[in-house]
This record gives structure tokens, C-alpha cells and sequence, in this order.
């Protein structure tokens, strides 16, 4: 009888920062049960973290439990986390969400900050058997240990924890895959420094890797962002040893004609139930708040006196982008709070010297900060939009020029003085430079977990006389 001498071959199918793209994932599933019936060999599939987004109300309504049917139904093999399920969940929160996960939840570097240890949802890594294949699953998370910290949780370094794991079990296994939600120039460093890696997948900064990199006998491969690619390879065993090359990757373009009918349906059952979640009213207005990213405008004025009275600062800033409309009189949700306002921001204080301050409002009078399109951080909004304060009052003439329009600031009456040093209410995404980048160099930085800025507006609207507030001007035009 002749002997099958066909080569031992392994199919990787790999998703990242999906992000709550809902309107992808049929088209994905269906993709990837395309692709398992097409496979001359077993097929592993996998999701690099950011899988969940609170933005989506599926997502919001259900706590994170419509992704995760989503991921079972499509038959992952195994998952990582992202920032995005990390610091947006609270880890009670997170227990609960992957209760029902079918598939192993790795991560190597994510342990909680009590006892050391991987919380009882995650695997620290996975060996999995495909066909007789023993593939050796690891995962990585980016390392924002301050916000962690505030969550209970302590992330490790992630090249010192992967070395270590790889040498653990690379006697066990054919081949090694890193699930890495680090960034590329992280995958490029843990190919270059750790040797005995065979696959690193990517993630977080939803970087395309139409053709997969090699990097000496590393592969390294990402799928975009938002669902809309689908990351494959075909991997061969070489010769007699148990090692494996490349002999086919790319990044499948969704085709939206596509879709399985399973997750269609899960999909419209969750949308159904996260709306019916989110409907009950928590307040009742007798006015509509108009919002205006270029200018001051009620509902700005009102995410401001939010911030401020939470964080308790004297004065507080925030940006109009991160509204997304006004907010109309009448009945108020919890769903409709967090149409408005989806970005899962969270607030800070800092001190600020008064320069800094001015040089942030002065920008806020010119249109390329106003109308300038921000992408990620958290922020879901479209553009920056200019500065909402409380307990600041700003007066300046707009036909002066730019970066000094301004003529006075005052914080609780008291004139800002360039040297000074002042207390501000503010929000964690200009920590990281961006929009209002005189924000970042705020000292003695303070973040507030885990409340984002939809419970924030939903605290206000109670507070008695908050309406009548933020109709209450801050900016004053006087012309010279």
C-alpha cells in the first residue's frame, strides 16, 4: 500500500480589535467556517483581545456577555483580553462575563494584585491538541500598570513572562503561538529577544499585515481592526523535526454578502436585550441641552460640572467631542445617556500651573484643535471639540490673536496667575498627549476608577440645580 507522504499542515485563523463591530462578525463567522471546510488539516482560531467595546450597546446592555456568545458561537479556540475588556470591566465584572466562555481565556501577565495569581477565568497559557499537533498557546496584554492598580489587578512584564513561559513548555509542544495585544513594535522586539516562538498574532495597535512578517523563524501577523479582515496562515511541518514554516498567510477582506445565521440571530437577541436593559428612565428634564463642539454650549457645561463635582477639584476641563448630541428634554435612560456620551473615559485630577491652563483654552478658541478628528484612548467621539469648564471663567476677544485672545482667567473668583499652581478636574485620555496636549504635563496626576462618564452625566442630572447651572456662562467675549 503507498504511503500518504502529504505534508502534516496546521491552519491559523486569526481576528483582533474587533472592537464591538457587531456588523462585521456574521460576515467573520461565516468566513471562518469557509475557511475550516477548505483546510487540508485542523484549523485553529483565535482572537487577539479588544473583542469588546462599551460603545456598542450590545456590548454596554449586556456586560460584555454578547461578545462572548458571539466568540462560542463562532468556535474560537482561544482568546487573550485587551485594554479594552481589562480596564473597562471591573474584574466582578469580567468574572461574570466569561462564566460562559467555551474556549481558554490566556493571558501570562495579568494577575490579580492580592494574591499574584491568574484570576480563575484565564489560563496563565494553553496546550492545545489539533490532530495530534501540540500547539503551546500564550498570551500577552498591554502593561497600563497604574490603571490596573486602581482595578486590582497587576500586569507583569510582558517579555520577561513570555521568555520564562516559553522555555517552560517548548520541550512539550510542536510549536509556540504568542496571542501579543502589545503592539508591533512590541511583536518585532519579542521576536528579535526570545528565541523558540513560531507565530506571534497581533493587536492594540490595529496595525494590517497583509502579507505576515518574518522575522528568522518567527511569523508575525495582524488582521486590521473592527473585524473587517480575517488573518490566515497555513503553516507546514518541515521535515522530520517537530518544527512548522509558512507556506501560505494573508489578511482576508470581509466580504459582507456573507453571513451565518446563527450569530445573525444571536446578534438581534442581544441588540433587543441591551436596548430593553438600558431603557428605564433615571431622570426626567424640562429642557433640551444643546451641545457645541467649537463653543461653549449647556451640555458641555454640564459634562463639566459632572467632573468637577465628582473629582471634588475646584475647576475642571473637559472636551465637547466627547458628546455626541444634545440632550433632549424629557424622559432620560441610562441607553440614551450612553448614546450621547459612549466613550469609556474616566476622570482624573492634576495640577496644572496657570500657563498651562491658558495655553489649553487658548487653543480651544482655534478650529484646528475644535474640529480635530481623535481616534482611540478610549474616546469614541468624532472630534475634539473645544473646552467645557466649571468653576473657571474665561474672558477674551476674538479678534486678537492666536494664543492671546485670552485677557483673565479666574478659578473660584481668584485670578490665574502664570506660575501658579492649580487643581484641575479633568479626564485620563489627556494623560496620554493627546488633543490638549498641555494636559499630559499635569503633575501629581490622581485617576478615578472605575466610573466612566455616562454614570458621571446620569449623577449630575440629579443633583438639584444642575440644569439651571449649565446654562450659566463661562466664556465671556469682551472686545477691547
Amino acid at each position: 500500500m503507498e504511503m500518504n507522504t502529504a505534508p502534516e499542515t496546521l491552519t491559523i485563523l486569526h481576528t483582533n480589535d474587533i472592537h464591538s463591530h457587531f456588523e462585521h462578525v456574521p460576515s467573520l463567522a461565516a468566513m471562518i467556517e469557509a475557511e475550516k471546510t477548505k483546510a487540508a488539516g485542523p484549523v485553529l482560531v483565535l482572537d487577539i483581545g479588544d473583542h469588546m467595546d462599551r460603545a456598542a450597546v450590545e456590548t454596554e446592555g449586556t456586560m460584555g456577555s454578547a461578545n462572548v456568545d458571539i466568540l462560542n458561537l463562532t468556535g474560537y479556540d482561544a482568546i487573550t483580553i485587551g485594554n479594552n475588556e481589562g480596564l473597562t470591566f471591573t474584574p466582578e465584572e469580567l468574572q461574570l462575563a466569561y462564566a460562559g466562555i467555551q474556549c481558554p481565556v490566556v493571558c501570562g501577565n495579568f494577575v490579580e494584585l492580592s494574591t499574584g495569581k491568574t484570576p480563575s477565568w484565564m489560563s496563565e497559557y494553553a496546550i492545545i491538541d489539533k490532530n495530534g499537533i501540540k500547539i503551546g498557546l500564550l498570551g500577552a496584554t498591554a502593561p497600563f500598570s497604574t490603571f490596573y492598580e486602581l482595578l486590582g489587578w497587576s500586569t507583569l512584564n510582558p517579555y520577561e513572562t513570555l521568555a520564562r513561559q516559553v522555555r517552560e513548555i517548548r520541550g512539550q509542544v510542536d510549536l509556540i503561538v504568542v496571542m501579543s495585544h502589545l503592539g508591533l513594535s512590541s511583536d518585532q522586539k519579542i521576536s528579535s529577544s526570545i528565541s523558540g516562538i513560531d507565530v506571534i498574532l497581533g493587536a492594540h495597535t490595529h496595525h494590517l499585515l497583509q502579507d505576515p512578517l518574518i522575522a528568522g523563524s518567527t511569523v508575525i501577523g495582524a488582521a486590521g481592526k473592527f473585524g473587517r479582515w480575517l488573518g490566515t496562515m497555513t503553516l507546514e511541518k518541515a521535515g522530520g523535526a517537530a518544527s512548522y514554516r509558512l507556506v501560505q498567510g494573508t489578511c482576508l477582506e470581509v466580504v459582507p454578502d456573507l453571513l451565518e445565521e446563527n450569530v445573525t440571530a444571536a446578534l438581534l437577541t442581544h441588540r433587543q436585550q441591551a436596548e430593553q436593559a438600558l431603557s428605564g428612565t433615571i431622570v426626567i428634564t424640562d429642557r433640551e441641552l444643546p451641545v457645541n463642539t467649537r463653543r461653549e454650549s449647556p451640555f458641555g457645561n454640564l459634562l463639566a460640572q459632572a467632573v468637577r463635582h465628582f473629582t471634588g477639584a475646584p475647576a475642571s476641563v473637559v472636551n465637547a467631542g466627547q458628546l455626541l448630541g444634545p440632550l433632549p428634554e424629557g424622559d432620560v435612560s441610562k441607553g440614551l445617556l450612553h448614546q450621547l456620551c459612549p466613550s469609556p473615559i474616566n476622570t482624573c485630577t492634576m495640577l496644572l500651573t496657570g500657563r498651562e491652563l491658558r495655553r489649553t483654552l487658548e487653543e480651544s478658541l482655534l478650529p484646528e484643535f475644535t474640529d480635530r478628528a481623535i481616534i482611540g484612548f478610549g474616546f469614541r467621539g468624532k472630534v475634539l471639540g473645544s473646552i467645557c469648564v466649571d468653576g473657571i471663567q474665561i474672558k477674551y476677544d476674538e479678534n486678537r490673536p492666536s494664543y492671546d485672545k485670552i485677557t483673565e482667567i479666574t478659578i473660584q473668583g481668584q485670578v490665574v496667575q502664570d506660575e501658579g499652581s492649580y487643581l484641575i478636574g479633568t479626564l485620563d485620555m489627556f494623560t496620554f498627549k493627546v488633543g490638549y496636549e498641555e494636559l499630559a504635563k499635569g503633575r501629581d496626576v490622581s485617576l478615578r476608577l472605575p466610573e466612566f462618564l455616562g454614570n458621571l452625566l446620569e449623577e449630575e442630572l440629579k443633583r438639584p440645580l444642575a440644569l439651571e447651572q449649565c446654562f450659566e456662562q463661562r466664556w465671556m467675549e469682551r472686545k477691547e
